[in-house]
C-alpha cells in the first residue's frame, strides 16, 4: 500500500473531504478526535461515515478517539459495515492496543480495515513500542510531538530552530525502530508551520534518510512537497536497479564492485527497497 502522504480532514468539515480527494495525497486521514470539538463529534460521525459509504474505492482513514475513552464506542458503531482502508490508533500503548482494536472490529464485522497506531503520545507508550510484531491488521506506525510533552508537563517538544529536544528524538527515533522490528511503515509526524514549505522539504528530506517510508500533512499545500520528498529520484532508481542486476549477475557473491565504490548485501536490501518506494 502506497503512504508516501496522509492528510489530516477534520471530520466536521465533509466539504474538505471531498475537495481532498483530488489533491493527490496517497490516503486522507478522516478526523474525529483531536480536529472535532465535542459538541460536533455526532455530525462529524455522519459526515465521515456518508463519506467512506460514497467513496469506497478510495484510501481512506479514519483517526478514532482513544480506547480508553466514551467516544470510541460511538465512532466504531458509526463505522460498523462501513470498512474503511483503515483506522488510525491515537494513544496506543503497544501491540495490545491493536490487538483490543480489532477485537472491536471483529465484533462489527470488520474484518478487512488495516490499523495506523500513534505510538508515542503517553508515557506508558514508549516502553511498549517493542511490542507490536505479530500484529496482523497492523500497516504502520507513527509518532506524535504534541500530547506526550503534555503529558510529562514539558514547555515544549522543540528547539527554537524547530529541531526537536532529546525526549522527542528519543520517541521519534524508537518509533522508527518498532516499526522496523513489526516490519511496518514508519509514518513521520506532522510539520505543523505548513507555510514554510523549504522547512517542510528539508524535514521531510531527514525522515526519508532517516528510514520513514511516509509523512502525515495538516494542509493540502504540504502534500506535493511529502510526495516528492518519499518519491526516489529517477538517478536512485537507476542505481538501485544496477545494484540488483549486479548481484543477479553474481548469486553467490557477497561483496561487489559498482562505478568503483564496493557494494555488499545491505546495499542490495536497500536497493531493493528504493525500487519498492519507487513503485518498480
Amino acid at each position: 500500500m502506497k503512504l508516501r502522504s496522509l492528510l489530516f480532514v477534520p471530520g466536521d468539515r465533509p466539504e474538505r473531504m471531498q475537495k481532498a480527494l483530488g489533491l493527490g495525497a496517497d490516503a486522507l486521514i478522516l478526523d474525529l478526535e483531536d480536529a472535532v470539538a465535542a459538541e460536533k463529534k455526532p455530525e462529524a460521525r455522519a459526515a465521515v461515515a456518508a463519506f467512506v459509504k460514497a467513496n469506497p474505492d478510495a484510501n481512506l482513514w479514519v483517526r478514532i478517539n482513544p480506547l480508553d475513552g466514551a467516544d470510541v464506542a460511538h465512532d466504531l458503531a458509526t463505522l460498523a459495515g462501513l470498512n474503511p482502508t483503515g483506522v488510525v490508533l491515537p494513544k496506543a500503548e503497544g501491540g495490545a492496543s491493536v490487538a483490543e482494536l480489532a477485537r472491536r472490529l471483529d465484533g462489527q464485522g470488520n474484518a478487512a480495515s488495516r490499523v495506523l497506531a500513534i505510538a508515542t503520545e503517553t508515557p506508558a507508550a514508549i516502553f511498549q513500542l517493542g511490542t507490536y510484531g505479530g500484529q496482523d491488521r497492523l500497516e504502520g506506525l507513527s509518532w506524535g510531538a504534541e500530547d506526550l510533552p503534555a503529558a510529562l508537563g514539558a514547555a515544549t517538544s522543540r528547539e527554537e530552530n524547530g529541531s526537536f529536544t532529546p525526549p522527542y528524538e528519543l520517541a521519534r527515533s524508537l518509533c522508527l525502530f518498532g516499526a522496523a522490528a513489526a516490519g511496518v511503515a514508519p509514518i513521520e509526524t506532522v510539520y505543523p508551520n505548513f507555510r514554510d514549505l523549504d522547512g517542510l522539504a528539508a524535514y521531510a528530506a531527514r525522515a526519508r534518510r532517516d528510514g520513514f517510508t511516509g509523512m502525515m500533512a495538516i494542509h493540502p499545500a504540504q502534500v506535493p512537497v511529502i510526495n516528492a520528498a518519499f518519491t526516489p529520484s529517477e538517478a536512485e532508481v537507476a542505481h538501485a536497479r544496477a545494484v540488483i542486476a549486479q548481484f543477479a549477475a553474481n548469486p553467490g557473491a557477497g561483496a561487489l564492485q559498482l562505478d568503483g565504490k564496493m557494494i555488499d548485501r545491505p546495499h542490495l536490501v536497500q536497493a531493493q527497497r528504493t525500487l519498492g518506494l519507487a513503485g518498480s
